[in-house]
């Protein structure tokens, strides 16, 4: 009977994992039909519109010429006072390739623009900041950095989006060296920050520490980079990197170079494949694809682990099978479950306070000062809330206020 009750269970729970992975899809299929009849009717989700009155000849000759050529002189002389008489204080430009489209891949700067129309929208809806959509006809690196360099004068800070790894590091890089304005890639440093958030509450929550907690980043792209970076440079000591073949270690000789540094300085002691990184860890961060954390691997990790499973629209395991497996608190990239781990959380924060002090780049100092902000939004975490929601009462503020 024991025999054939082992048997029976993984049909079980695979049965399970597919009708909740169909359920999730059958919801993504609703809100998508919802979204596209969204998008026709309004033909997009932006406009612009004259923060001035434009009411008679009088006001035509303030707003335009003659008027206009005055502050055009004063500019010419001083630079700088763009950020005084122009729209430059409080503009940011959403560039993307479009070939890292959330997580449906390299489609384009067509398909990439009604994502960044989305992400300027947020930045307006919580922010304030008026953002603008680019998306550019080129993949080429090289190309991307000069277009950026030569549209930069229009704007306050540059957000990177939608840009696949490795590429999108060396952009990042060499237009922070460039420009004199913030330039921040969201898919990497949002994503670090809200996880770094949560990730300090839940451990609260667990009476966890930094220096014993035992951790697994699943994805080496953008985003599981930047994370692994932000946790070590928090002071975490104990944490395992894995990508498609496995985990990262010195050993490998497949590496690129930014692999090679997270090998470097992560430096673990285990070999093999995600079901050894993840054998006694306290913590799974998954920025990868849906579906790869069984409940045999969660199982398989201390006790009342925590997971934050953030692939989107699919996790890489649905929060209830993450529970019934014995995870003790489980975040999501979903709005459908507790503890949202959402990049909106951040980007509108991060680049009020950039604009509003004038810094010219976004520190590791600051990524972490904006993630104890939004930790302390949520004054008194549980297993359900250890993220506050974007719609709370002043999130934004307080990761602007991080940023000095």
């Amino acid at each position: 009977m024991e025999q054939v009750l082992k048997s029976f269970v993984p049909a079980w729970v695979q049965v399970v994992s597919v009708v909740y992975t169909r359920g999730a899809m059958e919801t993504q299929d609703v809100l998508g039909e919802e979204a596209l009849a969204l998008h026709r009717e309004h033909h997009g989700k932006l406009s612009v519109e004259s923060s001035v009155p434009l009411r008679d000849p009088h006001d035509l000759s303030l707003a335009y010429t003659p008027g206009v050529a005055r502050v055009s002189s004063v500019i010419g002389k001083n630079a700088e006072l763009a950020r005084e008489y122009t729209i430059k204080r409080n503009t940011v430009a959403v560039v993307s390739d479009g070939s890292a489209i959330l997580g449906l891949g390299n489609l384009g700067p067509y398909a990439a623009l009604p994502v960044m129309e989305g992400k300027a929208a947020l930045f307006k809806k919580f922010g304030g900041v008026d953002a603008f959509p680019i998306c550019l006809a080129t993949q080429d690196v090289d190309a991307i950095v000069e277009t950026v360099e030569r549209i930069a004068p229009a704007f306050g800070g540059i957000n990177l989006e939608d840009i696949s790894a490795p590429r999108c590091f060396e952009v990042e890089e060499r237009l922070q060296k460039a420009l004199d304005i913030p330039v921040v890639h969201d898919d990497q440093h949002g994503t670090a920050v809200v996880v770094l958030a949560g990730l300090l509450n839940a451990l609260r929550v667990r009476g966890l520490n930094k220096e014993s907690v035992r951790i697994v980043v699943n994805g080496a792209g953008a985003a599981g980079t930047a994370i692994s970076k932000l946790l070590l440079e928090y002071g975490f000591t104990h944490l395992t990197v894995c990508d498609s073949k496995g985990i990262i270690h010195d050993d490998r000789d497949d590496l690129g170079p930014y692999k090679k540094e997270l090998a470097r300085r992560t430096a673990p002691r285990e070999r093999g494949g995600l079901a050894d990184a993840v054998r006694n860890a306290d913590l799974f961060i998954g920025v990868s694809k849906g579906g790869l954390l069984t409940e045999e691997l969660i199982r398989s990790m201390r006790p009342d682990p925590i997971v934050f499973a953030l692939a989107n629209p699919i996790p890489e395991v649905m929060p209830d099978l993450a529970k019934s497996a014995g995870a003790s608190i489980v975040a999501t990239g979903r709005s459908d479950f507790p503890n949202q781990a959402n990049n909106v959380l951040a980007f509108p924060g991060l680049f009020r306070g950039a604009l509003d002090h004038g810094v010219r780049h976004i520190t590791d100092a600051m990524f972490i000062a904006a993630a104890e902000a939004l930790a302390q939004a949520v004054p008194h975490p549980d297993s359900e809330h250890i993220l506050p929601s974007v719609f709370d009462a002043g999130v934004t503020e307080r990761v602007a206020s991080a940023i000095r």
